[in-house]
């Protein structure tokens, strides 16, 4: 299949994976004016869906090819001209200005799956919307600044980011964020109920294990809390799993799936690295250090930037891949996993991350199957997690509870 390559104009998917198991369908549906041989976007480059430095697994990437042939034979029976995204979803992302928000809003215009993209945050919004407008994708952006338009950027979407918030500076744990956060998405959580209950919500503001309960309760207090529908987003302990395993064990990235269940700070971070795709061996001591590695892999950044910020970049990266799935699950495609921080039944802990299916209606399934049949480590690592996690969900409810109470 010879690699073809599309403008960014294109509506061609940045397409990130889902997860690395088999998917049944393409993560979109596009109509096709010739027999073209579709490239998948990765970041700023076109590749082929055969190329190494895809996100798609190899799989995937057959599956993906036979519907594309199959979908253009059907194309040229009448005629067609340029690539048309059948479906169309709205996102906001609340604290657009940000550092994490910039990056993430950039990538989330690239998304086909997107028809509008409202941006929100306090101040300096303006600006980041007339940038991203003069991308030539096909979705719409608009601005919202301040309370008094939060209502208005609220309003029909389908889809609602809260990566809002102060960033962790060196020094700084991720409980010295609470009470700042805490607030912060306490109000934004109030407006999505208030303006659009049934959307999907994904938080990222920090602590994620106390903020998501914050959430929940807030959504309880107004009456539409919808568990399926709320997620911590925890993408990025996996991107960095994936990433530092195929590092160390000289693997192809595209073929790495580590899940990591638990929480999303320090020793709640727990990669299941016996549970590895494919099969890989490590020592002891090979499991110790990657394990530290990736709880501490914000630390490490926060580290090396001096000050100057935190992850923002990579946890961009990893947020629009977790949006990038949740509108496929939204479009029907039947197929789409990924981890993350949601109410959960696998523990005695109220909430608790691990891989999901994902629906149109939110979580569909648990996958509880990675958390049995652990190592001697991982099993004293995940009872070791437990009574630090459930001091931040509880933590976070007292807050709601008694924000409720002084109202």
């Amino acid at each position: 299949m010879a690699a073809t390559t599309f403008s960014i104009g294109s509506s061609v998917s940045f397409s990130p994976k889902a997860s690395q198991l088999p998917q049944s369908k393409p993560s979109f549906a596009l109509r096709f004016n010739s027999r073209f041989s579709l490239a998948s976007f990765s970041g700023l480059k076109a590749v082929s869906c055969e190329s190494e430095t895809s996100f798609l697994s190899k799989e995937s990437s057959a599956a993906l090819r036979d519907t594309f042939a199959r979908k253009a034979h059907i194309s040229d029976q009448r005629p067609q001209y340029g690539l048309h995204p059948q479906a169309s979803f709205k996102v906001a992302i609340l604290g657009a200005s940000g550092g994490i928000g910039q990056p993430l809003a950039l990538l989330v215009k690239m998304s086909p799956l997107v028809s509008a993209l409202h941006l929100y945050d306090i101040a300096n919004v303006k600006g980041v919307a007339a940038d991203l407008g003069h991308c030539n994708t096909p979705s719409q952006v608009l601005d919202f600044t301040g309370a008094s338009e939060l209502a208005n950027c609220l309003k029909g979407v389908n889809l609602v980011v809260i990566p809002a918030g102060v960033p962790r500076k060196p020094g700084m744990t991720r409980d010295d964020l609470f009470n700042i956060n805490a607030n912060i998405v306490k109000t934004l959580v109030e407006a999505v109920a208030d303006n659009c209950p049934d959307t999907f919500i994904h938080i990222i503001s920090n602590p994620v294990n106390s903020t998501v309960p914050i959430a929940a309760e807030v959504l309880k207090q107004k009456g539409v809390y919808d568990p399926k529908k709320l997620f911590g987003v925890t993408t990025l302990d996996v991107v960095r799993a994936n990433t530092f395993v195929a590092q160390k064990k000289n693997l192809k990235l595209i073929d790495v799936d580590v899940p990591v269940v638990g929480g999303h700070a320090g020793i709640t971070i727990l990669p299941l690295l016996s549970k590895t795709k494919p099969t890989v061996n490590f020592t002891d001591e090979e499991v110790v250090e990657l394990t530290v590695r990736i709880q501490n892999a914000g630390t490490e950044v926060v580290e090396a930037k001096a000050g100057a910020g935190s992850a923002t970049l990579s946890m961009a990266y990893a947020a629009a891949r977790f949006v990038e799935s949740s509108l496929r699950a939204l479009d029907g495609d039947g197929d789409v996993y990924e981890c993350a921080y949601v109410e959960s039944n696998l523990t005695e802990l109220p909430f608790f991350a691990s891989r999901i299916k994902l629906g149109r209606n939110g979580v569909e399934a648990l996958i509880s199957s990675e958390i049995h049949g652990l190592t001697e480590y991982e099993h004293k690592a995940l009872e070791s997690l437990k009574p630090e996690l459930k001091a931040s969900i509880e933590k976070g409810v007292a807050f709601a509870q008694k924000q409720a109470v002084a109202a």
